[in-house]
């Protein structure tokens, strides 16, 4: 009887030690980033670090220079981090769920997550890689929503 208790106990025990050890899951990781960017603009923060990497992540953020939304941005591969300098921008978000649009679509999603017309950037992930609305729409190619910012 006094076996069965102290085998329940560890079992207690082993449990609560494994709970600590689990580490939390990014679900979206640009998503994820792109929050943490424009809470970071809200706060007057020059400076970002994203603990978590992946590579459409930096190609959002090589848009991103482009366009004169981020100054910077460093990738420590040792940490597994990516340090952002913020650049100008108001808005910064992912699409979610990420709409799939054709060619002609690319307009409708532009009105829909834009404020006006000349002003921001929607990107979409096309066959030929990660690229702005105005390139894709160049291309004339479609692909998935991924993102945008103003």
């Amino acid at each position: 009887m006094v076996l069965i208790f102290v085998d329940i106990v560890s079992e207690k025990l082993q449990r609560r030690l494994d709970s600590k050890n689990i580490h939390k899951m990014a679900h979206d990781i640009v998503a994820d980033a792109l929050n943490m960017m424009r809470n970071a603009k809200k706060a007057n923060k020059e400076v970002v670090r994203v603990k978590i990497i992946s590579n459409i992540l930096i190609e959002v953020l090589k848009i991103m220079k482009q366009k004169g939304a981020v100054k910077k941005y460093k990738i420590d591969p040792k940490d597994k981090s990516i340090e952002i300098t913020l650049g100008d921008f108001t808005e910064c978000k992912a699409i979610k769920p990420r709409f799939s649009c054709d060619k002609s679509q690319i307009e409708k999603y532009r009105r829909r997550y834009l404020p006006a017309r000349n002003l921001g950037i929607v990107i979409i992930s096309t066959n030929k890689g990660l690229m702005t609305h105005e390139e894709a729409e160049t291309e004339q190619i479609g692909g998935s929503l991924v993102s945008y910012f103003y």
